[in-house]
């Protein structure tokens, strides 16, 4: 059968909550942890703290898949942007330290995700973006404060429905995602730390 990588640097716990063998695993499950390790080669810690909720895990990945995987009038940078400001406020490590990485990497800049996290308004992204990253952040934050007034600021950079929708999307997602990862204690994977800072040797 196949093997989970070692743990990579430290031996800290994934999740204060207990993380199921590999083995007794649902199939699927299984194989989607493996060819998640295939593909990047290692597991991101997010995949081994829901395992064992099977109807959760399986319930969180289509939702995420379906609003960062789709086609959409935001880019998957854009929408990794949304990720990183929102759980930066959210004061969610993993997310911030995960999403950051894959900013990184779809952005095709080493600066951009520290720029977000730290303050989104200064970061250098286009006017567009940061319009698009006030929206997250009321929607993540204050969403009982949405009103007319943000959709017409949206439209005014170019949004439609379907990517104002996106937007809140996202930041609903994954205000989700931070309150579950603090609960757990859910502890960034090494490897996300150094990925996309430096070219590829």
């Amino acid at each position: 059968m196949s093997r989970l990588a070692e743990p990579s640097m430290t031996s800290a716990a994934v999740s204060r909550f207990p993380v199921p063998a590999l083995a007794d695993m649902p199939d699927d499950i299984r194989a989607r942890i493996l060819g998640v390790q295939e593909k990047s080669g290692f597991v991101p810690n997010v995949f081994l703290s829901l395992a064992g909720r099977p109807d959760e895990f399986r319930a969180f990945f289509a939702y995420h898949d379906a609003l960062m995987e789709k086609d959409s009038g935001l880019s998957k940078a854009e929408r990794e942007m949304i990720v990183v400001a929102t759980s930066a406020a959210n004061q969610c490590q993993y997310c911030v330290i995960a999403h950051g990485a894959i900013l990184r990497i779809r952005a095709k800049n080493p600066l951009i995700a520290d720029q977000i996290a730290t303050n989104y308004r200064k970061a250098d992204i286009t006017p567009r973006q940061k319009a698009m990253l006030d929206f997250a952040m009321k929607v993540s934050r204050d969403a009982e404060r949405v009103g007319d007034a943000d959709f017409d600021a949206l439209e005014g950079h170019g949004f439609g429905d379907d990517d104002i929708w996106d937007i809140a999307a996202v930041a609903a997602f994954f205000a989700l995602s931070n309150r579950m990862a603090n609960v757990t204690g859910m502890r960034p994977n090494d490897e996300f730390y150094l990925m996309g800072r430096l070219p590829k040797s």
